[in-house]
């Protein structure tokens, strides 16, 4: 369909089929033609001709043909979509002016010199995003190579999380690291990642764990310097700040976060009782029987019951417990290990946080004291780490289990990958997942 000579005014405005123009769905686009090419679904468009004024002058502009783009767009019918957009091009008429010629731009369909329509873009963000898909899957899809999809959507992931706003309404902060890869730091630099998770509630009391940022390395000095971009506004803002016992990140809290309570997350610390469990079940073992412990060994046949709460256990396992326990006299530190462990776990489990910060009270004020070597080095550290340990029954019940969460979102697309070589992009990659990114819908 050709474009008429002069004055684009004095054109006429041919016959679209609004079906066509309806399943497409490109908004100021008419269906010209449709073909096949090699299982490629061709779809050729065009915008209907108006007036236009010329961008710098605004005198009418005369028509100057049409110039045709080749877009991938989203799948249609299960097979590569490619958009032949015929774009109108004018010529500026005025002498004076210093435009020649333009062309017709559009961002609502895409931006100049993409290769993906701006839905495309979208579509595989939202399909990264929701359905935990891979790069290289959705490049197959569209028919293109890995590069040509990432290097589409990665100035948009990167000016949204460039966008300062992002941070604002956290009044809860989780941070925990991780490890974003396994070989040689030389290679790709710092293995481990410190993670910080906005773990704000909602006016309905829930937990929407969103990562905020991925930084290089595991220290206070990495976490004190992300907290000191953020500004002064951001710190004041954070009332509660949840960690694992790591003593870096509670120094940070401490120099940068002076206003907020630190709360010492749940699930370290009965991870902590159990591995103080584990050792003493150990050590007996090789003071009973010389060994580590075997099939048929009375402690190594009930090592996973231990770690069951006790109001859970059926009657065979309580009976399978108290049968090892009663096998040898020197087991009997084991049974009180395991109910020093169970003290713990009963302290956080209890309905009413008055009475479970009672218990745990209890719990740091009688450990040290334990006869038994591995409960009292547990009641050492928990001693050490009081007052964030006792904060969880003051905040709510405040913990980092939504950090675990977005951790868990981590490793399965780390997985899903096949592992990453470039440490921005799993930055990236990881905020789109967890929710750092405020990303528009998928359609236009």
């Amino acid at each position: 369909m050709s474009e008429p000579t002069g004055c684009c005014c004095a054109a006429t405005t041919p016959s679209y089929c609004d079906h066509c123009d309806l399943l497409v769905g490109l908004e100021g686009l008419h269906v010209v033609d449709v073909d096949k090419v090699h299982d490629v679904l061709v779809v050729t468009m065009e915008s209907a001709s108006t007036v236009v004024g010329c961008p710098s002058c605004g005198v009418v502009a005369e028509s100057h043909g049409r110039r045709t783009t080749s877009l991938v767009d989203i799948p249609c019918f299960a097979r590569p979509t490619r958009l032949r957009w015929r774009k109108r091009t004018w010529r500026c008429v005025e002498p004076a002016c210093a435009t020649r010629v333009f062309t017709e731009q559009d961002e609502q369909v895409a931006r100049p010199r993409a290769l993906l329509t701006t839905r495309a873009c979208r579509w595989v963000i939202e399909q990264v995003r929701r359905e935990h898909a891979s790069i290289h899957g959705l490049a197959r899809q569209l028919g293109v190579a890995w590069k040509t999809v990432w290097c589409s959507i990665q100035p948009i992931l990167s000016a949204l999380a460039d966008d300062e706003a992002r941070f604002a309404g956290v009044t809860t902060l989780g941070v925990d690291e991780h490890l974003w890869h396994h070989v040689s730091p030389r290679k790709r630099g710092p293995k481990e990642l410190t993670g910080m998770v906005d773990l704000t509630r909602d006016k309905d009391g829930r937990v929407h764990a969103r990562l905020l940022d991925l930084v290089p390395g595991r220290s206070g000095t990495v976490y004190k310097t992300w907290l000191d971009q953020r500004g002064k506004a951001f710190k004041t803002h954070v009332e509660v700040a949840t960690l694992d016992p790591f003593r870096g990140y509670k120094n940070a809290i401490d120099d940068k976060l002076a206003d907020a309570t630190a709360v010492l997350d749940a699930f370290h610390v009965v991870a902590l009782a159990g591995h103080a469990l584990d050792e003493v079940r150990r050590r007996v073992q090789q003071e009973t029987l010389g060994h580590r412990g075997r099939s048929g060994d009375p402690l190594y046949g009930i090592r996973n019951v231990l770690r069951c709460a006790a109001e859970r256990l059926t009657d065979k396992q309580q009976a399978r417990l108290a049968a090892a326990i009663a096998a040898d006299e020197r087991h009997d530190a084991v049974h009180v290990a395991w109910q020093c462990a169970q003290r713990v776990r009963a302290a956080y489990a209890h309905p009413d946080p008055a009475r479970g910060r009672q218990l745990a009270e209890q719990v740091v004020d009688g450990f040290p004291s334990c006869p038994i070597p591995e409960i009292a080095r547990l009641g050492r550290t928990l001693k050490q780490w009081r007052d964030a340990f006792l904060a969880y029954f003051d905040t709510g019940r405040a913990s980092n289990g939504g950090t675990e969460s977005i951790n868990g979102l981590i490793e399965l697309h780390r997985r899903i990958a096949r592992g990453f070589r470039n440490r921005e992009n799993y930055r990236l990659r990881m905020l789109l997942i967890g929710g750092g990114l405020t990303v528009p819908p998928p359609q236009v």
